[in-house]
């Protein structure tokens, strides 16, 4: 599929901005700055950049307790994002929710969340919705291949099948779920291969290949706005850091770091960058440009968060639903 030269551009921007606001997330997490944990998306930015640029501002995308990534990707503004990990009123949840549960409501984020496979029904609900107002809008969730073993994985596809819905299920195949290999937990090794259960298109994509990811999550978003249905599209990926960070020697109790420096001499952003390079896209000078700004974009995303006011006592209860 062709992509503008400016599009391109643009996604390895958004890739580099995602890999340097986790970067700093890692140093203030060292720091004491954040309360909670972080699960963090370095070595992954493919997959969301690549889904993420096919939707629209109006298009739905439902996240994992790993999410900072599809937030960036879909548009979030990482000062708010920032602050929302600072705990700051500032931030996106006005501090409450953390580094798990960030939201936009106006740019399609429905959220992230902390319960493994709780967007999925989420995103499917998203789509049933753009079905029943005919506003040929498409909802994208994204879920790990733990997630792919719960009911909510099982019970979404299918609703989504029998309902001819427009929703691209992305499942971001790291190979671990905490500290649980897939080897152990699946029979199959393809977790593409469920969708022939739910009569859908399953295909498979290199999850550190950002224009693989693109063209594949392009033709199923095309198929969900053509009104022909779902699709599930798995990502092999990998994760560089552990589960959370503070994971012990970012996961060393249950996987080798040779497998760990393997899966980083394919990293993702310096794949697109030779490309790039390649095809004449940029030059060496714009690269260096682009992660200067973005540097100084999560420095001030940083300063924001920092200078921002923590929630009073008396609004504990504010926003709160049953």
């Amino acid at each position: 599929m062709q992509i503008s030269k400016e599009k391109l551009a643009k996604m390895y921007e958004v890739m580099v901005k995602i890999r340097k606001f986790e970067e700093k997330v890692v140093d203030i997490f060292a720091r004491g700055f954040m309360p909670g944990l972080a699960h963090l998306y370095v070595g992954e930015e493919a997959v969301a950049v690549g889904a993420c640029s096919n939707l629209g501002r109006d298009d739905y995308i439902s996240s994992t307790h790993r999410g900072h990534g599809h937030c960036i990707a879909k548009g979030g503004d990482v000062k708010r994002m920032m602050a929302e990990i600072f705990g700051k009123k500032t931030g996106y949840c006005k501090g409450k929710g953390g580094s798990m549960h960030i939201a936009d409501l106006d740019i399609g984020i429905l959220g992230a969340t902390g319960i493994v496979g709780g967007g999925i029904p989420i995103a499917v609900g998203a789509a049933l919705s753009a079905k029943l107002r005919k506003t040929h809008q498409v909802a994208v969730s994204f879920f790990g291949d733990g997630a792919s073993n719960q009911g909510t994985f099982h019970e979404s596809l299918n609703l989504a099948s029998v309902k001819n819905l427009p929703v691209v299920f992305v499942c971001e195949n790291n190979l671990y779920a905490i500290s649980t290999s897939q080897s152990r937990a699946q029979a199959i090794k393809d977790i593409a291969t469920r969708a022939a259960s739910y009569n859908m298109p399953g295909t498979i994509a290199d999850g550190n290949d950002v224009l693989d990811v693109y063209d594949k999550v392009a033709e199923a978003v095309e198929r969900g706005r053509k009104g022909e249905g779902p699709s599930l599209v798995e990502c092999k990926t990998y994760r560089w850091r552990g589960h959370h960070e503070g994971d012990p020697k970012r996961g060393a109790r249950y996987r080798s770091m040779n497998e760990v420096s393997e899966w980083e001499k394919k990293c993702p952003i310096a794949a697109f960058k030779k490309h790039l390079l390649n095809e004449g896209v940029l030059k060496e000078a714009d690269f260096k440009l682009i992660e200067e700004k973005m540097v100084k974009e999560i420095e001030e995303a940083v300063e924001f968060a920092d200078e921002g006011p923590f929630p009073a006592s008396e609004e504990i209860l504010e926003d709160l639903f049953t």
